[in-house]
């Protein structure tokens, strides 16, 4: 009997702690392991309390942004680690929905780079397993990497293609149009034992490439990211490219356009050192955590530049409800070691207009049309343009035809990951841009627009 009261005391106590913690302790506004705001208490109206709305969402508020989230989390994933708990087979699933050859289109390169001899027999970790959503967990200790799985159709991303046509013909030969498709990091790395889990992102691009119209210029950055995929040029925790690999991208890049490119020497390197990128939430896997890396950025040295920004105010459903005034700013931001928010050294973010001017004359004006993957690519080019304006597929607000007049604009670089670029919602907001005309939604409570978190999220079919 005694041990009894004992054993029901102490699961009292428990109880008791857990209700004083979640009821009185302050509620977590921001979750770093999950990359994103939590929700906020719900507004109340009368109506919202009769149609049973305001109670959902207040429920909803409750169980999102519970004291100590972050810890909680981290707790679990410890244990499950410890008692080796894994996902089953039914809760894998994949991120590239409703997603399908010519040969490859493949640009020569200058000759003789660093990392070009052919490394077709390099050996994959083969230690892997699968992670919450899906997500592969390759290699081991400080070598582990997080992939995300590709279930895109060889023939399918067409409406990518036909957008980058349709500004072509809206354009004419007044302005340069390009198609570059980025891979993400499963291509290059996947380990054998698993490739049945993800599709050939290769054989999606070429076809992007076969649906080109004769004047649109495909910009293939396969081939360079293969040959120097025993560089640095992904990151093992987080779903982008590291800014090597952008570098490697933007070369290829000016080749194609014709316009001058300067080597790494030309750039001085900084690190934010015990980097934890968004594939630690997206995973759930503490060994992504405990497997930080390095974070490598590039500032261009010996040219001038100047940054101006426009910022985008948005509300919780990524609605842009006003901008700034334009005004000048950083271009690389200042992270700390540690901070999870290092990819977004480039720019500070993505809901901003970006215009960057530089010291190169040469007439050349070049818009980049993004996803966050293409944050990465203006930095390398400032040898190369006279002007580089950076445009996010989700939060452009003005007419792109009017733009591209009112700021002379010669070039145009559709530079997406292949997620992105599959996406049926970003082709179509790419359409937009050409007739479009932003009326203000309702007005909402506004959230900070400029926030030293990344800004890009992961869908079920897309991810920016």
């Amino acid at each position: 009997m005694k041990k009894h009261i004992i054993y029901i005391s102490l699961v009292a106590l428990v109880f008791v702690a857990f209700v004083v913690v979640f009821d009185t302790f302050p509620r977590t506004k921001v979750s770093e392991l999950e990359k994103r705001e939590l929700a906020t208490f719900p507004t109340f109206t009368w109506e919202r309390l009769a149609s049973g709305a305001f109670t959902n969402e207040v429920s909803s508020w409750f169980s999102d942004s519970e004291p100590f989230r972050d810890e909680l989390m981290t707790l679990s994933m410890q244990i499950k680690d410890i008692i080796a708990i894994v996902p089953t087979e039914d809760n894998v699933r994949f991120h590239a929905g409703d997603m399908p050859v010519v040969a490859p289109v493949i640009d020569p390169l200058a000759p003789s780079d660093k990392g070009d001899e052919d490394d077709d027999d390099m050996v994959l970790e083969e230690n892997a397993k699968i992670a919450n959503a899906g997500i592969i967990i390759a290699g081991q200790g400080e070598n582990v990497r997080a992939l995300m799985c590709y279930s895109g159709a060889a023939n399918g991303c067409e409406e990518y293609a036909e957008v980058a046509n349709l500004y072509r013909r809206t354009f004419g030969s007044r302005v340069n149009v390009y198609c570059m498709v980025i891979p993400t990091s499963i291509e290059f790395y996947c380990p054998e034992k698993v490739k049945n889990r993800t599709q050939s992102q290769l054989a999606t691009t070429q076809h992007v490439f076969e649906c080109l119209e004769p004047d649109v210029k495909p910009v293939d950055i396969y081939p360079v990211l293969k040959k120097h995929r025993k560089e640095n040029i992904y990151l093992r925790t987080d779903h982008h490219w590291a800014p090597l690999g952008a570098f490697y991208a933007a070369k290829t890049f000016a080749h194609v356009a014709g316009v001058p490119f300067k080597e790494l020497d030309c750039y001085q390197a900084d690190t934010v050192h015990r980097f934890v990128g968004s594939m630690y939430g997206y995973s759930k896997d503490i060994a992504v955590k405990n497997a930080p890396e390095d974070f490598v950025y590039y500032k261009p040295q010996g040219v001038e530049y100047t940054t101006t920004y426009t910022v985008y105010n948005i509300n919780n459903k990524y609605q842009v409800l006003s901008e700034n005034k334009p005004c000048n700013g950083p271009f690389f931001y200042k992270y700390k070691d540690g901070n999870g928010g290092a990819y977004c050294t480039m720019m500070g973010g993505d809901t901003k207009l970006t215009q960057v001017r530089t010291s190169t004359h040469n007439g050349r004006r070049l818009i980049i049309l993004k996803d966050s993957f293409g944050n990465a690519l203006p930095g390398f080019l400032f040898f190369s343009f006279e002007e580089v304006h950076v445009i996010d597929n989700r939060y452009f607000t003005k007419d792109i035809i009017a733009y591209v007049e009112e700021n002379h604009i010669t070039d145009i670089l559709f530079a997406n990951n292949i997620f992105s670029a599959y996406s049926k919602w970003t082709c179509k907001h790419y359409e937009d841009f050409l007739h479009q005309r932003w009326v203000q939604p309702q007005a909402e409570p506004l959230v900070p627009s400029v926030k030293e978190t990344p800004s890009s999220e992961v869908g079920t079919d897309t991810i920016e």
